[in-house]
């Protein structure tokens, strides 16, 4: 199995998810999300294979999401400008993500995590 592990180095949910990823043996490729931003078109595949809503995606708790006020601004933009938004600065985005051929985590939730990439 080939996955990309997307993740900010500094953000402490990534350490433990990628500490979780070697710990179970899991082989990936390894991505630091602000310095390589997810273009829109991976974000927009991304989101389509997750089956989660476009909201999930974005760092709700990040500073840059609170300073442009997207919690009120969200609602009014079409899909495919909240992936341009996305694409625009990888700290908008949620972390980690876990994108597999068939699969993509958002965020770490180790039961969910180890039940989709159980050997």
């Amino acid at each position: 199995m080939s996955i990309l592990f997307l993740e900010y180095p500094k953000c402490t949910t990534c350490k433990k998810a990628k500490a979780w990823l070697e710990a179970s043996d899991v082989a990936f490729a390894d991505r630091h999300i602000a310095e390589e931003n997810p273009s829109a078109a991976e974000l927009g595949e991304w989101w389509i294979k997750s089956g989660l809503p476009l909201k999930k995606f974005f760092n709700t708790s990040g500073l840059l999401y609170k300073e442009q006020g997207l919690k009120d601004k969200l609602p009014l933009m079409d899909e495919q400008s909240q992936l341009e938004l996305l694409a625009t600065n990888g700290m908008l985005v949620k972390r980690p993500l876990v994108i597999g051929e068939d699969f993509v985590l958002v965020g770490f939730k180790e039961s969910e995590w180890a039940e989709t990439l159980k050997p």
